[in-house]
């Protein structure tokens, strides 16, 4: 039977570099990852090495290209997911002239508040700024510092030589783009966290000059900006060289993650979410029109559908709970990954914790936990907060704190979830897990508890962004449209509310009375500098 057309998915996230072969239905055919470190600084920094995402990107093709060789030798188009918010200082040459500044990154935060200061002003920021954003883009740079707007002003201040040898600032994605074509854009959506674009118009968007000249940002150093779905060349030689693949094989732009999900997921429909559990968490559905609710962080931004938007509500930190509690707490011969037969790797321990979670009652004996590791972003932008174990006792046992894990996330996405109903204006009743995490069949009955509400899990949560990205690829390939993908998507498993939830209903009222008192404290343990 003949191979039909691939595309050669890419998958670079925060924990590493992963691609797999998507065919235009969806069939995902192939897998292959390497882990990338990710460098934490003093004062909040957190950096990786492009590098050693294109080193990477290379052994993971030439892993699928020797397990599946003719699959390989079937790809017609490459389409790339990946994190969003980081940004690269490029050279003329396009060589990076620092490391990735990641999307965990603070560092920018005081350089904002100086570029964007006034009065009258809301956390730090001029309100006429605030209303200017919220008109043209349909949001505002995340006081933590933790996007382009703040990361290119901390290049600017503290890096001049770097910024003034800097030729253009490209996000994660556009960078893997620059790599692969020679070509330097950016897409509609990598290009949101620079707050310079006009987004009202959703087929059009397009730099604004008011906002870039806002900025403090040279408007030459910002690249030209495409659709997700457009080609937007063929593999440069030197690309074609260091993967193996031919010259002919054309680059289809490709989205940021999540993005990138949406599509995975496939949830198309207007106002149809879905859950992403991975490093970091988010709820998301395509709404028909930009909107914005500054209190809790919450807007529709430009996405892959032209003539659509996102709605977004990122958390922090979801999975990332988990890796800390693996890396910093449990040790490798820990009989919490002994009990599922089970390696160290992250992908296969939710074998063994789902093996202990049943174990401990709803509620995990009393103990609560909050999941802010890294600060929060959505229903509030704080980076002061702090992840926290409560009402420990003599009789808490290692079980009842995993188990806690996993409902601290639980609740801090209700908690979302309750603003994204605001929001939608229409209450979710079911939605699509998807993502790393959601292989945890607990922890999937966990958020159908916490939250009442469907969990529909996808069949394959691990491949969404890349699925994803196949599917922007093959549209942008012209080998389907994007109403065709409802059709092609598949759940194995839905998860409905138990008795569990009148349990959680007492643990949530809870868990909002812990953020009020802690908020502050946290303040004062952990205001940043500036």
């Amino acid at each position: 039977m003949a191979i039909p057309p691939q595309i050669l998915a890419i998958d670079l996230g925060t924990s590493g570099m992963k691609a797999a072969l998507v065919a235009a239905d969806g069939t995902v055919t192939g897998w292959a990852e390497r882990p990338v470190p990710l460098v934490v600084l003093p004062g909040g920094g957190a950096e990786q090495d492009p590098i050693a995402w294109w080193d990477a990107l290379a052994e993971v093709v030439a892993d699928l290209g020797r397990t599946f060789p003719d699959h390989v030798r079937a790809v017609t188009t490459i389409c790339s997911s990946t994190q969003g918010e980081g940004t690269i200082a490029v050279d003329a040459h396009g060589d990076p002239l620092t490391r990735c500044i990641s999307w965990l990154d603070m560092r920018g935060a005081p350089h904002l508040r100086r570029q964007f200061g006034g009065f009258p002003a809301y956390q730090g920021m001029s309100v006429r700024n605030i209303a200017r954003w919220l008109r043209l883009t349909g949001g505002m740079p995340s006081v933590t510092g933790k996007d382009p707007a703040a990361h290119m002003l901390l290049v600017r201040d503290d890096m001049p030589d770097v910024y003034r040898k800097t030729r253009t600032f490209l996000n994660v994605l556009d960078w893997v783009n620059l790599k692969l074509t020679g070509r330097t854009v950016a897409t509609v959506d990598s290009i949101l966290t620079s707050w310079v674009t006009d987004n009202r118009k959703a087929p059009s968007i397009r730099y604004s000059p008011a906002l870039v000249s806002a900025s403090g940002i040279d408007a030459d150093k910002l690249p030209p900006i495409v659709a997700c779905t457009e080609v937007i060349g063929t593999l440069a030689p030197h690309a074609a060289d260091h993967l193996g693949l031919p010259r002919s094989v054309q680059v289809v732009a490709g989205a940021i993650d999540n993005t990138a999900a949406a599509i995975g997921a496939g949830t198309i429909a207007d106002n149809e979410t879905h859950l992403y559990l991975g490093t970091s968490s988010w709820i998301a559905a395509h709404v028909p029109k930009k909107k914005t609710d500054i209190l809790t962080g919450i807007a529709s931004i430009p996405c892959a559908i032209p003539d659509r938007y996102l709605m977004t509500a990122l958390q922090a930190t979801a999975g990332a709970n988990l890796t800390w509690l693996r890396d910093k707490i449990v040790e490798y011969d820990d009989p919490i990954v002994s009990a599922g037969h089970v390696s160290r790797d992250e992908g296969t321990i939710f074998d063994a914790f789902d093996k202990i979670i049943p174990s401990v009652p709803a509620g995990a004996n009393g103990v609560i936990y909050t999941p802010w590791l890294y600060g929060e972003r959505a229903p509030v932008d704080d980076p002061n907060l702090r992840a926290a174990f409560l009402n420990i006792s003599l009789d808490t046992t290692r079980s009842d704190l995993l188990r806690a894990v996993f409902e601290g996330v639980a609740l801090n996405t209700r908690w979302l979830a309750k603003a994204v109903d605001r929001f939608l204006g229409t209450p979710v009743r079911s939605m699509v897990i998807t993502g790393g995490a959601a292989r945890s069949d607990s922890w999937c009955q966990i958020f159908a508890d916490v939250l009442g509400v469907e969990i529909r899990r996808d069949a394959n949560p691990v491949t969404v962004n890349a699925r994803g990205a196949g599917w922007i690829g093959a549209v942008g390939a012209g080998l389907i449209s994007f109403d065709d993908i409802p059709a092609l998507t598949r759940n194995d498993h839905v998860f409905t509310p138990g008795p569990d939830h009148n349990r959680y209903l007492e643990i949530y009222d809870i868990y909002q009375d812990l953020h009020k008192r802690l908020a502050p404290v946290y303040r004062r343990l952990n205001r940043q500098a500036g």
